[in-house]
């Protein structure tokens, strides 16, 4: 790389705004799937001890998107955040026979 060139960085915000929604889906899925066939309860449970309002119903299940999606949202930003400050602070190493 050269001296001129800057490493290619994630987007902190959309970063953050993916692994949110993914998260967020997911526990909307979760809840469905115990609400409905019972699969996943114990999952839903502990889940449910961390969101308030998420439960392994269809209500509770939108509660646990919101707080799904929220919680993704900032865990995405910080890793990327962190992720770009490393990837910034690396020193390029010398290249054999330069």
């Amino acid at each position: 790389m050269a001296d001129s060139e800057r490493p290619m960085t994630l987007g902190v915000i959309s970063f953050g705004l993916a692994i949110g929604t993914t998260w967020g889906v997911f526990v909307f899925i979760l809840g469905i799937m115990a609400a409905l066939f019972g699969w996943g309860v114990e999952a839903a449970q502990i889940l449910s001890s961390i969101y308030i309002g998420f439960s392994p119903t269809i209500a509770g299940t939108f509660a646990g998107a919101v707080w799904g999606f929220v919680d993704g949202l900032i865990a995405g930003v910080m890793i990327a955040w962190l992720y770009n400050k490393f990837l910034l602070r690396r020193r390029p190493r010398p290249r054999d026979g330069a």
